[in-house]
């Protein structure tokens, strides 16, 4: 039988993917099972065997890293540059077509982004405007629910409250949309639901768009969230030629609004999608994906893969319990050394994965005293720190002279004297009299009338020359000459010198400002306008910056791994209460979450996986109280594990303790010696092993098996205070509470000063 390149190599099932009639397809792709490969061999396919023009397929994912690597992959394939051919993030997508669009839209064409900072500083200018107490309402959780409703599709009109808080969201919401059409200004969700509203508002304009995109193809489809679901399910109709990809399984975002089931939405949408399962893993040992599953399978409304490889059965998972989180990143780092000596291994295959950004002090102390090199993902990344928002934002005014939240970032720093009071007065100028930003500066430049002091006018007027003076330079396409006359004329590396509190950190500040002025070098080598280096540079991702060539230890949370693998990893703080998270625990489907986190987790790892807990830990405890093994890692079935023979009786333990408690709304199966040990029977006619087995925990069974305890009561603890009733063991006399101060314990029912609180 002979092969064709683009199928060479491949499995059945991919091959069946990659070649799949016109049509909806829905491919349910295990982790390292060659996902990319089939979506960009598809495109290939498309393209040299149904001569589908590139301009006419569009591809979309979620990071601007993975995009390049998919067109890359692509063209490399077709032997060809493709130019038009459409491979972008959801974001890029829609940011590109509305600065096509942006009349129909009811924007001008230098419309500009607000990033997640200038989204809280515009919401929280507005909590003022309207009188609210940003102390009594936290803008940042007002900007968290408008976020919620526009990825829901719920404009302020419809918005509707449920209490008081949702009162003043829909106030805040309204006045926050007008503030940023007033700049001019859309945010990230509004590039997203401006799109669906254009095309569902424009029959003509649909049509174009429908006709222009024969095929849809969508990456990562399980992170969708409905906005973004209704538009592929627009511009992938009346043909239905969309092709997306996912996997409920690694599902970890719906803190962004991600809703994975969407997969399950797309099968009862196309009722007659072809749906394809890849389930051999090209990247991990059979033992990993053994845990793997052992971890996902407890989940509910899935679809069940039986995750092989070819790789070999691989070594045991290692799992070890260190004193606290001091010992833990010490035992982390002598692993590193060993493993790195006995395989030749570089720093840079190896990956250790939290839950928590805090959990990483421990690691990076350990790391430094011992000068093992490292990175950081998901801590101060290069777009959020303070002097690069600074230079943006005076790129952004250039661009958008009516851009607020860039104005006032930056209208006194460096400082050049114009006081609070002189700012709010012009401020109040600008709402009284409806002007822009840039209207009133312009005013200001032609000594028109304005109602300021002669100081502050004079020092407004100053600002507003040097910015005409920009402007021009950046209209003549000049923009490295307008940066260096910005950093000059504002005398902004000086600046740098005062807000930093030793040299060495202001002269990090002023790398990180050139770093920034080399990117707009490169932005004038590709003739690239400043309007889309500025739309570029608000759509990059922290994980978009990870260096493939720094030969460092990675240090980084399960939600920031997603897409990545490592030869070793080691998966940390497996503690309840850590992971799963103890906010899981009252959120609908959070323990599941959870499980997919630590799943995501576990097949990162291609070689060797550790997983570690610690006895005790400072981290929600305050105090290093002790800490329980997380009830993941008792899911783990023995076979397949490796560790310290103390460690593993632990875990044996803690999984004879799950049986007994409910952590879930799935309780876990339980073997035929764990219920005869509930029961205090044993299955076997051998009575001197019967004299050896204890009912489990040890302890007399109570002659009463209810208990006055009920889930979702109030509860107080002589030494652990306040907390929730979240898991009641009637039989056993266990209950499972978590506390307000010390997370997650379990109590017996009938200790001393443990007490139900009057409702």
């Amino acid at each position: 039988m002979t092969t064709h390149p683009l199928t060479d190599g491949m499995n059945r099932q991919q091959v069946a993917a990659i070649t799949a009639d016109a049509g909806p397809v829905l491919v349910l792709a295990g982790p390292g099972s060659g996902k990319t490969a089939v979506l960009t061999r598809r495109i290939a396919w498309l393209i040299r065997e149904h001569h589908v023009p590139h301009h006419r397929i569009m591809a979309v994912t979620f990071t601007n890293k993975a995009a390049g690597e998919m067109r890359g992959r692509v063209e490399a394939l077709l032997g060809e540059h493709l130019r038009g051919l459409q491979v972008s993030t959801f974001h890029s997508a829609c940011a590109r077509f509305l600065r096509r669009e942006a009349e129909s839209a009811g924007y001008r064409q230098d419309y500009v982004i607000y990033d997640s900072d200038d989204q809280a500083a515009l919401v929280k200018t507005v909590v003022k405007n309207l009188g609210i107490d940003p102390k009594k309402y936290n803008p940042r959780a007002i900007l968290s629910k408008i976020s919620s409703a526009k990825n829901e599709m719920i404009l302020p009109a419809d918005f509707r409250s449920g209490d008081y808080f949702g009162e003043i969201v829909k106030q805040v919401y309204a006045a926050y949309q007008s503030a940023l059409r007033e700049s001019n200004a859309m945010d990230f969700d509004d590039l997203l639901l401006n799109m669906v509203l254009l095309l569902r508002a424009n029959d003509h304009l649909r049509r174009a768009y429908q006709e222009r995109f024969e095929y849809v193809l969508v990456d990562e489809f399980q992170d969708t969230n409905r906005v973004q679901y209704e538009l592929v399910r627009l511009l992938a109709s009346p043909q239905n030629n969309i092709f997306v990809v996912g996997d409920e399984d690694q599902a970890i975002y719906a803190f962004r609004g991600a809703d994975y089931r969407n997969v399950l939405r797309f099968q009862e949408s196309y009722g007659d999608a072809a749906v394809i399962l890849l389930e051999q893993n090209y990247r991990s040992s059979q033992n990993i994906l053994d845990v793997a599953r052992a971890v996902i399978n407890r989940n509910r409304h899935r679809t069940p893969k039986a995750l092989h490889t070819e790789l070999g059965r691989g070594a045991m998972v290692r799992v070890f319990e260190a004193y606290d989180e001091r010992y833990e990143a010490e035992s982390v780092l002598e692993r590193i050394h060993r493993l790195r000596a006995r395989h030749a291994l570089s720093y840079k295959d190896f990956a250790v994965m939290y839950r928590t950004n805090a959990q990483s002090r421990a690691f990076e102390r350990a790391f430094v005293d011992a000068t093992v090199p490292y990175m950081l993902i998901g801590g101060v990344g290069f777009y959020k720190r303070r002097e690069v928002k600074d230079i943006l934002a005076y790129l952004r005014l250039i661009h958008n002279p009516d851009d607020r939240v860039s104005f006032e970032r930056v209208i006194n720093v460096p400082a050049r004297g114009i006081g609070k009071k002189s700012l709010e007065a012009f401020l109040y100028w600008v709402a009284r009299d409806q002007l822009t930003i840039g209207d009133a500066l312009n005013r200001i430049f032609y000594d028109d009338p304005a109602p300021l002091s002669s100081a502050a006018r004079k020092k407004f007027a100053a600002f507003a020359e040097m910015l005409t003076q920009w402007q021009d330079l950046a209209k003549r396409g000049d923009l490295l000459t307008m940066f260096d006359k910005i950093t000059a004329q504002t005398r902004y590396y000086l600046h740098l010198d005062d807000i930093s509190k030793l040299p060495e950190e202001a002269a990090d500040r002023a790398d990180n400002v050139r770093e920034l002025r080399g990117l707009l070098q490169y932005a004038l080598e590709d003739e690239q306008p400043l309007h889309e280096f500025l739309a570029e540079q608000s759509l990059v991702a922290d994980v978009d910056s990870l260096d493939a060539d720094n030969d460092a230890v990675t240090l980084m949370t399960l939600h920031a791994a997603k897409g990545l693998e490592f030869p070793v990893v080691f998966i940390t703080g497996l503690e309840a209460g850590i992971l799963p998270h103890f906010r899981s625990f009252e959120e609908i489907g959070g323990i599941e979450e959870e499980r997919r986190l630590f799943y995501v987790g576990v097949t990162r790892a291609k070689e060797i996986l550790h997983l570690s807990f610690a006895f005790r830990r400072a981290l929600y405890s305050g105090t290093g109280g002790v800490s329980a093994p997380s009830e993941f890692v008792a899911d783990l079935p023995p076979r397949l594990l490796d560790g310290p023979p103390t460690t593993l009786a632990r875990l044996r333990s803690a999984q004879s303790l799950e049986a007994q408690t409910q952590w879930s709304d799935s309780p876990r199966p339980i073997s035929r010696l764990e219920r005869d040990l509930k029961a205090g029977t044993v299955s076997t006619g051998n009575s001197e092993l019967r004299k050896k087995i204890i009912p489990f925990p040890g302890l007399a069974k109570r002659a009463d098996d209810k208990t006055q305890f009920k889930v979702n009561m109030s509860v107080t603890h002589p030494q652990f205070g306040a907390g929730k009733v979240i898991g009641v063991d009637g039989a056993g006399g266990i209950v499972s509470v978590l506390f307000d101060e010390h997370g997650p314990k379990k109590i017996l029912a009938d200790a001393e000063g443990f007490n139900a609180l009057d409702e």
